[in-house]
């Protein structure tokens, strides 16, 4: 039986390895010389039998003493939790800062206004913590969530001169290019969910373009073409591109600074004699869901809050209605929003006293209350119709639940309601005559007017024969009164144009037969012969222009 070598295992090769290493430093070490002091010559010793040469000695240097090194160790990221929510923004803050008189003016401008802080900071206290979630969430700079103090002082109903709207202040194209809904029934640009998932993609989309913070801020106050269009422009004259070296507007000029000076207030406030009032780290709101059409005063009623506080926290919603279908998603305090759920589950009344109503045909104002069981007034109010104005034909109007109008809302009117207006047509009482041959009916088509309306303002019938040139008496809309007061109007005129130049030269011819009488008798008295020149000086001079 053949016995096969024993399979050499790692552990044996190591011990095998490691004592071959140690035989040839010990060679090594055998073989290079001692060192000898320097004072004392090495002795002469026999040339070796050996032919093997001897190593070269080296000099070597003398040892100097080991020192201590300083080290500095990274900053160490606490694992503590923060101590409030101002605590987390600033272990978030990651742009690089900006400098300069600007910075310095813009907090000076902060710090002597107080109360302004006070109102601001407060009033960030309801959407900071979801703003700082979703910043988070994104691995963005934290410099971010103090965005909205630059923009609105978080107030989410703010409106610029320019039109924008809400707490990150979208203009209606760009909130409508990242799906914020505007309508009459709502303004998603004012929500605070929906403005803030936009706000933060279109930041994101701009510092993927640029490639930096500043500029992409720049870009979203000024419009990513203009500072496209700076840049380009320092490129060409071959001057650098950054922030500050690009010509700009003053607002964006002061743009970046007001949101540095912000930062430093809030990373060090008692250097600017500032104090921030305490937001805890937790959220501030929840959000429930609804899956039917509720009134605002049912939802507070069940919350438990007041009309104002909800509409603080839903501030896109513009009816006293929340349409399921288009804003599905409610915000209410967090521990409201249990007791809102609670309530909700055993509540047996109506959810909704409103819906919304199509408008089927343009009509008046009066004519849409007839028709919805409301005053003219009050569907003016509700709905913001201004005076003298009709509704047109596929116009959305917020109405009371009937038993006509009793569903909720559709998904495309909650998503694409308008309000489209048109000037009110006013009737003028006008006199028209009647041809040959015509009846009622006849007349009142001819005019664009209903024959039954014809009828009842002349208490005739609908077919009633009228003799030619007889009188009728019709209201027709104010141009139309005025196009048919014109067609009488030239024959009129000629007859009256014809009298009066009749007149005119009958007048004429008596006072030149007068004016020649009397001047020939002058003549004739004064023994003068030239009468024609007499005539002609009698004659005004024609003035020239």
């Amino acid at each position: 039986m053949t016995l096969s070598p024993p399979a050499r295992t790692p552990s044996r090769w190591l011990l095998s390895a490691g004592i071959a290493l140690l035989l040839v430093l010990s060679g090594c070490a055998t073989s290079l010389p001692p060192s000898a002091p320097a004072s004392t010559p090495a002795p002469q010793s026999a040339p070796a039998a050996s032919s093997t040469p001897s190593l070269p000695v080296y000099p070597q240097a003398p040892l100097s003493s080991i020192g201590t090194a300083e080290t500095r160790p990274p900053a160490v990221a606490s694992l503590a939790a923060p101590a409030d929510l101002w605590d987390r923004i600033r272990r978030g803050f990651a742009m690089p800062d900006l400098q300069g008189d600007l910075v310095r003016d813009r907090e000076q401008w902060y710090a002597t206004r107080p109360d302004y802080i006070q109102r601001m900071t407060e009033r960030s206290s309801r959407y900071l913590f979801h703003i700082v979630e979703e910043i988070e969430r994104r691995n963005l700079p934290m410099e971010l969530a103090l965005l909205p103090f630059i923009e609105s002082a978080f107030n989410p109903q703010a409106v610029s001169s320019a039109r924008a709207a809400g707490m990150w202040q979208f203009m209606p194209a760009t909130g409508e290019s990242f799906d914020l809904k505007q309508n009459v029934f709502r303004d998603d640009r004012r929500d605070v969910l929906a403005s803030t998932r936009a706000a933060l993609d279109y930041l994101q989309q701009l510092y993927a373009r640029f490639g930096d913070w500043h500029l992409a801020l720049a870009a979203y106050n000024w419009g990513q073409g203009n500072v496209n269009r700076a840049i380009t422009r320092n490129q060409r004259q071959g001057e650098p591109t950054g922030y500050t070296d690009l010509a700009m507007p003053a607002e964006t000029r002061l743009y970046v600074p007001k949101l540095q000076a912000v930062k430093n207030i809030i990373a060090r406030p008692e250097a600017y004699n500032t104090t921030l009032p305490l937001i805890g780290n937790h959220p501030f709101f929840d959000t429930v869901t609804i899956r039917r059409d509720m009134d605002v005063a049912v939802i507070a009623r069940l919350a438990g809050i007041s009309e104002a506080d909800f509409r603080v926290l839903n501030p896109s919603l513009k009816q006293p209605m929340v349409m399921a279908a288009g804003t599905p998603n409610i915000l209410l305090p967090w521990d409201n929003a249990v007791i809102f759920e609670d309530h909700l589950q055993s509540y047996a009344g109506p959810l909704a006293s409103w819906t919304a109503w199509v408008v089927p045909s343009t009509m008046t104002v009066a004519q849409a209350a007839a028709r919805t069981g409301m005053t003219e007034a009050e569907l003016r109010r509700v709905n913001n119709i201004p005076p003298r104005m009709q509704v047109r034909a596929g116009s959305s109007l917020l109405v009371p639940r009937s038993d006509r109008h009793h569903g909720d809302v559709p998904v495309h009117v909650a998503d694409n309601a308008s309000l489209s207006l048109q000037p009110e047509i006013v009737l003028t009482r006008t006199t028209v005559r009647a041809r040959q041959g015509e009846n009622l009916a006849r007349l009142a088509r001819r005019h664009g007017v209903s024959p039954v309306s014809a009828a009842e303002w002349n208490k005739l019938a609908v077919n009633a024969p009228l003799k030619a040139g007889q009188r009728i008496t019709l209201l027709l809309p104010k141009r139309a009164a005025v196009a048919s007061a014109a067609k009488k109007a030239p024959a009129q005129r000629t007859s009256t144009a014809k009298a009066s130049a009749s007149k005119g030269k009958t007048q004429a011819t008596t006072t030149v037969a007068s004016k020649t009488a009397k001047g020939k008798t002058k003549a004739s008295s004064s023994g003068h012969s030239n009468s024609k020149t007499r005539v002609a000086s009698s004659t005004k001079p024609e003035r020239k222009p």
